[in-house]
């Protein structure tokens, strides 16, 4: 019989944890019975909302294909806006007095909190300086987690999520596409076995610190399928205290995604197995990255309203990100594709002038020739950038560049008209927009991306 611990309270550990102060002052009791997502009895009650403050991901997942926009669409990866750790806050103040049954707030994303552990760090901190009573959550590759775990720990981050879909390199290889360990790219063999030993000593590590784990794996048919069970013996020499077996989903533009999807027969057998060594979790929603609400509860347009809101350029006076970079032959018009420009002008934004932007200075851009690398190169010559304008992008280009927080935004004509409305917190003027690029309510949502 598999032991589903989120109908049992008292499976995980303990149903509350309190914490002393640096003056020795008790901390406000957390209740563990109130996260939606490891007490099944909860989730129809209590909600969560996630922070989506990290965009850059430090590996592939053959599986995966975060470039999709749509409000519909309910999987990890998603988010319709991308939060700095200030917006984050001011976002959640809001949410809260909309929503008042959250009780935890996590950052799942939409890449991964230790490829953005500046970020993470910097949001988690405010949220427990503001909510001394909220519950705090991770979901993470496991990758980079490994420096921030005694930090976590003393925020009291109380539940962690894992994704560990092999203990057998072997198979891991043929499921991460690569790895990028700092700035060094890994493929292969070497990488799945570097992943696997962050994730198992992370693990380790956060059991020795009395947070809750939760193992994500997902099922993939002819390629970790008949391995699940193996990662659930594992997981309980470990002592983790609930896994999430989940059935792959395709998706398009990624590797596998010419892979059916698993039955409901392959899924429980295989529930069913790995249960005999870790408690199962039985009602996921494959939350997005900017998911808020109950568990069952989709996107809402007023609530993607409010995201983008807070996401617009210019709302955050404190952004560590001041300037927008342009790609033009002269200087005055944004006329140059980003694969041809051989430079960049950047601007910050200038009360003082009549356009309301001043000029910064020239960047040379990366030379050609190096593909993707070019593009991690390219951003980080952006690090204190938070867009760049262009006539146009490819999308390769542009999925490197957002990954690294560095918004793409295409348009043609005055730079000064353009970057006034976007240091503004305004939308671009009509006439100078390119096309159109997200999708809204309309949209009926595959799972797949609207394109």
């Amino acid at each position: 019989m598999i032991h589903d611990l989120t109908s049992d309270t008292n499976a995980c550990s303990s149903d509350s944890v309190t914490a002393v102060n640096e003056d020795g002052t008790l901390q406000p009791t957390l209740d563990f019975s109130k996260h939606p997502c490891f007490n099944k009895d909860s989730h129809h009650k209590h909600g969560r909302i996630h922070l989506p403050v990290a965009p850059r991901c430090n590996l592939q997942c053959n599986f995966c294909n975060r470039k999709f926009d749509c409000m519909n669409e309910s999987r990890p990866g998603v988010t319709s806006a991308v939060l700095s750790p200030t917006q984050a806050s001011a976002y959640l103040d809001t949410m809260l007095k909309r929503v008042p049954n959250l009780t935890v707030v996590g950052i799942a994303g939409p890449g991964d909190p230790f490829a953005n552990p500046v970020e993470t760090m910097a949001t988690l901190k405010d949220v427990r300086r503001k909510h001394k009573d909220m519950m705090l959550c991770l979901a993470t590759n496991g990758l980079g987690i490994g420096p921030y775990i005694d930090e976590i720990a003393a925020l009291q981050v109380s539940h962690v999520t894992l994704t560990v879909n092999a203990v057998d390199p072997e198979i891991g290889a043929k499921i991460y596409a690569w790895i990028r360990d700092g700035k060094r790219p890994m493929r292969g063999l070497e990488a799945a076995k570097l992943l696997l030993e962050r994730q198992l000593d992370a693990i380790v590590r956060l059991k020795e610190a009395g947070v809750v784990v939760k193992i994500n794996s997902i099922i993939i048919p002819g390629v970790n399928d008949q391995h699940i069970e193996a990662v659930a013996t594992k997981m309980a020499e470990l002592k983790v205290d609930i896994m999430n077996s989940m059935a792959f989903l395709p998706v398009a533009g990624a590797e596998f995604e010419n892979i059916a999807p698993p039955d409901n027969m392959l899924v429980a057998s295989t529930r069913l197995k790995a249960g005999r060594h870790v408690a199962q979790m039985s009602h996921c929603a494959r939350c997005r990255a900017d998911a808020v609400g109950l568990i069952n509860e989709k996107m809402t347009e007023e609530n993607l309203i409010t995201l983008q809101e807070f996401a617009r350029p210019g709302v955050d006076s404190d952004d560590a990100r001041p300037y927008i970079a342009v790609a033009s032959q002269e200087g005055m018009l944004v006329n140059q594709h980003l694969g041809e420009a051989a430079r960049v002008i950047v601007f910050k934004p200038d009360a003082t002038t009549p356009s309301g932007i001043k000029f910064v200075e020239v960047r040379k851009t990366p030379e050609p020739g190096a593909g993707q690398a070019r593009w991690s190169e390219f951003a980080d010559i952006l690090h204190d950038c938070r867009a760049l304008v262009v006539s146009a992008a490819g999308p390769q280009p542009k999925r490197v560049l957002e990954d690294h927080g560095v918004t793409v935004i295409e348009m043609e004509g005055m730079i000064e008209e353009g970057l006034s409305a976007i240091f503004a917190g305004k939308p671009i003027p009509a006439s100078l927009s390119r096309r159109f690029t997200s999708c809204g309510s309309g949209c009926k949502g595959t799972g797949t991306g609207c394109a």
